[in-house]
């Protein structure tokens, strides 16, 4: 954490540091209607299977959170917790693997793993995992698929061989319609047919974190699992959540949605109670990490 905390300009005394980093963030448990620790998050999970973390990917306090949250969680459930990132691609599945069980360097890691530009955000939980021997699920559709989609709609999914399906989730797979995409619409400024393929690939993106998440837990009955992507996939229990909650209606699901915001001093919660079971307000001043 030593790295972080200097990223984010504060001091890395030991007998100061946690206390310095709860002034920059405040949570709230919209069922409870109150402000709540991490620990009311972890006590909540005795009851559910997955918390999603919808992140701002550039979010220093959001990506300290996603690290207590998930020490937390593996601490609570020993051996029975598991990690799932947006941030690697399915198909690197085995190099994540390697890296874990302590096989390849890091660089090697980073560089054929296809690592983000920005993985010393998440680093500290993959180190974590690596140290405690637990499993990190590689969640997303690789970037070849993804831009063929964007190319060609989902619907050239259906030229891909039959190998490409270790990668990918079974087609074929439904474009989500209602609020989710009205909310697509209005972040990219309207409807056009360039917008849908678009939109087309965002469904990708969903419906394969769904299936790699939904695929482990049913092979690891019993492990709680932490999600991490953009809060656009889980915010509202739309996107990857709701592909999720559909393919396995009898899991147990939670989402906070993670954001800065200038009302952190004082927070108008009724405003974003729509996005997650928890929202998570961090302080806009702290400096972004890219």
């Amino acid at each position: 954490m030593k790295f972080l905390l200097l990223m984010l300009g504060l001091s890395i005394s030991s007998a100061t540091y946690a206390q310095e980093i709860n002034d920059h963030y405040k949570i709230y448990d919209v069922k409870k209607q109150k402000t709540i620790t991490i620990e009311d998050i972890i006590t909540d999970m005795n009851a559910n299977d997955v918390l999603f973390f919808g992140e701002d990917h550039n979010d220093s306090i959001g990506h300290y959170l996603e690290a207590e949250i998930f020490k937390k969680l593996s601490t609570a459930y020993p051996q029975k917790t598991a990690l799932s990132l947006e941030m690697f691609y399915t198909d690197v599945q085995p190099e994540v693997d390697e890296y874990l069980a302590g096989l390849i360097s890091e660089k090697n890691f980073i560089k054929e793993g296809r690592a983000w530009g920005n993985y010393k955000d998440y680093k500290p939980l993959v180190e974590y995992a690596k140290a405690h021997q637990l499993k990190v699920i590689a969640a997303n559709a690789a970037t070849r698929y993804s831009n063929a989609v964007t190319m060609g709609g989902l619907k050239v999914l259906e030229n891909f061989p039959k190998n490409s399906f270790n990668f990918l989730p079974p087609t074929p797979i439904d474009t989500a319609r209602g609020r989710y995409y009205e909310k697509f619409t209005e972040t990219l400024g309207g409807h056009n047919m360039g917008s849908m393929k678009i939109y087309q690939t965002q469904n990708l993106w969903d419906a394969t974190m769904a299936w790699s998440i939904n695929k482990f837990v049913k092979a690891n009955k019993g492990i709680k699992v932490l999600q991490l992507n953009g809060r656009f996939h889980s915010d509202e229990k739309l996107g990857t959540l709701a592909k999720l909650a559909q393919a396995s209606p009898k899991l147990k699901i939670l989402n906070i949605s993670s954001f800065s915001d200038e009302s952190f001093a004082k927070p108008d919660w009724e405003k974003f109670k729509n996005l997650g079971d928890y929202i998570i307000i961090t302080d806009p001043t702290v400096k972004r990490s890219y």
